[in-house]
């Protein structure tokens, strides 16, 4: 290359940058100056060759040590020629582009470690138990570590060996056109190491199918959908890595007297014909037991009445919800004669003044003549 500009300068650092520093100026102006972001246009291919160049020195320890000390004589040697082949390029923009695109490199390390995959447990639990809370055992089936080669996947006394393929760096290189680009070895499978006499128990896997039974405590106030995290209770890591969490995700069973809406609950009840018309007190069911409640004369299908602090209290509030019970009248069945012959005789006397005992009944009259006329 040409000019001889302070390669400090060229990526727009400080001498005393940091490694991930040279590296975040690199991609940028990597990305800027890129040929296929700017074709036909020469200073652009100028400026991404000074950048390449200056990463290649500053991102090498010994390069950049010589460079500090002796200025471009002494890495002269050593710098690259400012084409899009090479080595130096290849490791510069593969790193580059590994971590944009999510294939990253191992750094040369082989053995990968990986995090053990989490589980889903899905849980039914009762209203009742959802309320007060609870504690249950479930049986999962999960991944563990192998117990005859502890995770290793050889058969005792054996140890694996190096991929062939990738030489124990858990990736292979693959040149396209002018990008050098780093892929997971398709025989490791990103490992860097390979069973040549399996395990007798795993197969080579490291890891069995085991069932365990775990304890599980449900606070009280959970509800639909809210999920207890068991950490470390999910499948074994590989290599040696973490293992995963187990998520116990709620689902509340249909109860036959309540829905459930946040910390309130709601419930239908029937009253009679003559309860409704003339008022009185029931008994309304609660999860603690039956509560008394009064109701006012001439209340009609569909009423509503508050009992407070009826409901439940939420798992993140500190107050207690309502119980919402919602009135229906029932129509009596099943009559007697004599019966009849009351409710009859109860019918006429209210027909006279109708619009008087059935306000309901008039007003909607009311809107059906307005309606058709």
């Amino acid at each position: 290359m040409a000019s001889k500009k302070d390669y400090y300068e060229v990526l727009g650092l400080n001498k005393d940058a940091s490694a991930e520093d040279i590296k975040k100026s690199y991609r940028k102006l990597a990305m800027k100056h890129h040929p296929d972001r700017n074709p036909d246009n020469p200073k652009a291919e100028e400026n991404f060759k000074e950048a390449k160049e200056a990463y290649e020195m500053l991102s090498d320890d010994q390069k950049r040590a010589a460079y500090d000390q002796y200025g471009h004589a002494g890495v002269e040697q050593g710098a690259g020629a400012g084409g899009f082949g090479g080595a130096g390029f290849g490791d510069a923009f593969g790193d580059i582009f590994g971590d944009i695109f999510g294939g990253g490199r191992s750094g040369g390390q082989g053995n990968k470690v990986y995090r053990g995959a989490d589980l889903r447990y899905n849980m039914e639990v009762s209203l009742e138990d959802a309320a007060k809370g609870t504690e249950t055992k479930i049986r999962i089936p999960v991944q563990s570590t192998c117990e005859t080669c502890n995770g290793s996947g050889a058969r005792p006394g054996t140890q694996p060996v190096s991929c062939t393929t990738c030489g124990g760096h858990g990736q292979v290189r693959m040149q396209q056109g002018f990008f050098s680009v780093q892929q997971t070895c398709p025989k490791c499978h990103g490992n860097g190491k390979m069973v040549k006499d399996p395990c007798p128990t795993c197969h080579g896997a490291g890891r069995t199918k085991q069932n365990k039974t775990l304890s599980v405590k449900i606070p009280a106030g959970v509800d639909e959908g809210d999920r207890i995290r068991l950490s470390g209770e999910g499948e074994a890591g590989v290599n040696g890595g973490p293992t995963g969490d187990l998520y116990v995700v709620i689902h509340l069973k249909e109860h036959a007297i309540f829905q459930r809406e946040g910390g309130n609950l709601h419930c239908e009840m029937p009253i009679s014909f003559s309860t409704a018309a003339l008022g009185g007190e029931i008994e309304v069911p609660t999860l603690g037991g039956s509560a008394k409640m009064k109701i006012p004369a001439e209340t009609q299908t569909g009423a509503v009445f508050r009992l407070r602090g009826k409901g439940i209290k939420p798992l993140r509030q500190s107050d207690h919800g309502d119980l919402m019970v919602h009135v229906v009248v029932e129509t009596p069945v099943k009559l007697t004669e004599k019966q009849k012959d009351l409710l009859r005789e109860f019918e006429t006397s209210t027909q006279a003044d109708s619009g008087k005992h059935s306000p309901r009944n008039k007003s909607w009259m009311n809107k059906v003549k307005d309606f058709f006329d």
